[in-house]
């Protein structure tokens, strides 16, 4: 029976994808989809069971901060470029400001690590085409600003010393490279021209993988482009390249596109390379959006601002809004990464700092209930979100009721919790049997003690254990 139990827990926390497996279509593809269903290597499963994360846009960008000329540019910080009212010859100069005297790789990464993050995403070059490592194949690159100092480097060693997996962002989107071009070319000069920009950007990938082999994973950008959707085959074998260097190398769904110009999802519906990058400040509602794949979410603080902006304007997010944005992810098997935007000198701004050390805080007294869970089949209820790992569920409470008794619903036969307590200090509180529900469900309440007071979101745990009863009663005990 104990066998039969654990492998009802299994199920239960198992992922679609690994339930049934079934192609939606069946289109002739040589360049869709090459593997049905979700990686299940050692390289994925750590990535699946990171929970957090950080991404960093950082850039010449910072140096403007949003504004020219005394003008606020109302968009994304990173796209003041292709401002009307930003002249491009005065920001392709200024890279020779550049000299950030406040970057510390390692205090960006211990306050990362403090905050709980088990990987981050970094820019190494966004789509204005500056980069961030002294690439040898553009001289628009760190080594000809002030600074001079391998930026790329110093992140990947700093976040690696910390135990935090790095992934490298790469724009497709080059406005620096001549022969960057975002449409298919029409003539035979603009092909030419988009050959050197293909091999361009081949050598820089392998560069970044040559140079820097302690990454894990190539975010992309940008690849929305026709140009570059246009070169299905040819983008394929470059993503097949790049995995024949780098073993294991994690790459999202921005990448590329198939013969269709299908992305994310190929024209049968399978999802192209390895997670989902889809959810870009949003989160699924249910399992049902996520079409069994592994997925995160990245999410900026302000409404859209990922590089340093000098003003964010427009409602910004509590620690309260990011954790619970966390604990759904998780809740859905994603995982969640938290933006931040470093000004023109190395300065984290205060009030990424603030939210960070209160992320940090909460993930000290609650971290179990966040890295290596999943989603648990148990009826969500409007209190919270739970997670699971193993026979514990983790109930994420967000919404305290008035009344303090959090409803639990668990489908007929199979679990049912025999202990519960608050994961901050292993105190143990009570569970009541509420009858059934018209779907036979069982229903139980978890006491919150009315002197309990917190101004935080907790964590109670319940322990689930086999129902020996075959009427499925509630073996009544006091917890």
């Amino acid at each position: 029976m104990k066998k039969c139990f654990y492998i009802l827990f299994l199920f239960l926390s198992m992922p679609l994808w690994a339930q049934a497996q079934t192609r939606r279509a069946s289109i002739p593809l040589q360049h869709g989809a090459h593997r049905i269903g979700n990686r299940t290597d050692a390289d994925m499963e750590r990535w699946r069971q990171h929970g957090l994360g950080q991404f960093i846009h950082w850039g010449v960008y910072a140096i403007p901060g949003g504004f020219w000329e005394g003008k606020c540019y109302p968009g994304a910080a990173e796209w003041i470029r292709s401002w009307k009212e930003m002249p491009k010859d005065a920001y392709d100069s200024l890279y020779k400001q550049f000299n950030p005297i406040s970057f510390d790789a390692k205090a960006w990464a211990k306050q990362a690590r403090q905050m709980g993050a088990n990987y981050m995403i970094f820019t190494t070059k966004h789509h204005d085409g500056f980069c961030l490592w002294p690439s040898k194949y553009t001289d628009y690159t760190i080594a000809h600003t002030p600074y001079k100092k391998d930026v790329v480097k110093q992140i990947v060693d700093a976040y690696t010393a910390e135990g935090i997996d790095v992934h490298l962002y790469f724009s497709i989107i080059d406005w620096n490279h001549k022969g960057y071009r975002p449409a298919p070319p029409e003539t035979r000069q603009d092909s030419i021209a988009y050959e050197t920009f293909k091999e361009f950007t081949r050598n820089q990938l392998i560069e970044l993988l040559t140079d820097y082999p302690a990454i894990k994973g190539l975010w992309f950008d940008g690849s929305w482009d026709k140009a570059w959707m246009n070169e299905a085959a040819w983008v394929d074998t470059l993503g097949l390249e790049l995995r024949k260097l780098h073993p294991g190398l994690i790459i999202g769904s921005r990448f590329r596109a198939d013969e269709y110009g299908k992305r994310h999802y190929d024209s049968n519906g399978d999802l192209i390379d390895d997670y989902d990058q889809t959810w870009e400040r949003d989160l699924p509602n249910s399992l049902e959006d996520l079409n069994g794949s592994d997925w995160d979410c990245v999410m900026t603080i302000p409404e859209n601002q990922w590089g340093y902006h000098a003003e964010w304007r427009g409602y910004v997010k509590t620690s309260y809004d990011l954790l619970e944005m966390m604990v759904k992810a998780v809740s859905l098997n994603g995982n969640f990464v938290l933006n931040f935007g470093p000004d023109g000198k190395g300065n984290i701004r205060s009030e990424e700092t603030k939210l960070a050390k209160e992320i940090g805080d909460w993930m000290k007294i609650n971290k179990e209930a966040i890295y290596g869970t999943s989603h648990s089949t148990v009826q969500k209820q409007d209190w919270g979100y739970f997670t699971q790992k193993g026979n514990k569920l983790y109930m994420c409470v967000f919404n305290r009721p008035i009344n303090n008794l959090l409803k639990i619903e668990i489908p007929k036969g199979g679990i049912i919790p025999m202990k519960a307590y608050f994961l901050e200090n292993n105190q143990e509180t009570e569970i009541q049997n509420a009858g059934k529900n018209k779907r036979n469900s069982s229903l139980y309440h978890v006491a919150v003690p009315a002197s309990y007071k917190t101004d935080r979101p907790f964590v109670i745990v319940l322990e689930m254990q086999e129902n020996t009863k075959e009427e499925g009663e509630y073996q009544q005990a006091k917890i």
